[in-house]
């Protein structure tokens, strides 16, 4: 049996999907279920892990603004006897540009782990959905840097294939989409599909920063417009993770925005 936590996400959802369709028995958790499961309280996980024999562990940013300690969530991981533990963490990692302080319990342990660190997500622009929606215009900084971000439907398939296939203990993987693209093209991604257009406007860092800052930590919003703005040549470049795990390229942000137009018309 396989346990997913944050099962309601952009990840864990076609994740929970992808392993049922494959035959396999899941528990699908998350802080909204029921029994809820909170990772800042790891004892919420203890119940949920009695038979299982591998977990998908996702740590949110709430999880890390929390204080959330991924040490003592692995001491209930392990004292229930579960040995593989596949983690999403962030390209940021193996970049330097996120500390790897998230990872570190994990990688340290005696457990099976496998490590998915994916860049930006095709999903991050649903923040732009609602003045999508209202004013057909996007405000976003960084409009010509590109990044190349990932469909969460890529990484919920690479986290099927490396829960239930052998030969990836130990390892992590770096998930990109197919090719870098910018905000501005992204928008013209979205206008695309919904056949009308919408209009860009840039913001200052400074704009972008006091926005994100309503939802996430402050450290991390500093490092996330790093990466957005300045990002390190690793973090420009597609890599060829996805596609050899899943046999098959990973999905573009305009199959992404045709898929999800629903969401912005």
């Amino acid at each position: 049996m396989m346990v997913v936590t944050g099962a309601t996400g952009n990840v864990g959802r076609p994740l929970v999907e992808a392993l049922i369709e494959a035959g396999e028995k899941v528990t699908a958790v998350s802080r909204r279920s029921v029994p809820r499961v909170d990772l800042t309280e790891p004892e919420t996980l203890a119940p949920v892990l009695d038979g299982a024999d591998a977990l998908f562990l996702l740590t949110s940013g709430d999880f890390i603004a929390a204080g959330g300690d991924v040490g003592k969530v692995l001491d209930v991981v392990r004292a229930a006897g579960v040995r593989r533990v596949v983690m999403l963490s962030s390209q940021g990692v193996a970049t330097g540009s996120h500390p790897s302080t998230l990872e570190d319990p994990l990688t340290g342990s005696d457990l099976n782990w496998t490590l998915l660190r994916p860049g930006g997500f095709h999903s991050n622009t649903f923040a732009w959905a609602e003045s999508v929606r209202t004013r057909r215009e996007v405000a976003a900084p960084f409009g010509d840097v590109a990044l190349p971000t990932i469909d969460p439907l890529d990484i919920a398939e690479v986290a099927a294939v490396t829960l239930r296939g052998d030969g990836h203990t130990g390892r992590a993987y770096v998930l990109t989409g197919p090719a870098p693209i910018t905000p501005r093209q992204q928008v013209a991604a979205i206008a695309a599909a919904l056949g009308e257009p919408v209009r860009f406007v840039e913001q200052s860092r400074e704009e972008a920063a006091a926005r994100m800052r309503e939802f996430m930590p402050a450290p991390v919003v500093a490092s996330t417009l790093d990466i957005l703005g300045t990002p390190k040549p690793a973090e420009q470049q597609a890599g060829p993770a996805v596609e050899q795990l899943l046999g098959r390229a990973p999905h573009s942000f305009a199959a992404w925005a045709a898929r999800n137009v629903a969401a912005f018309a």
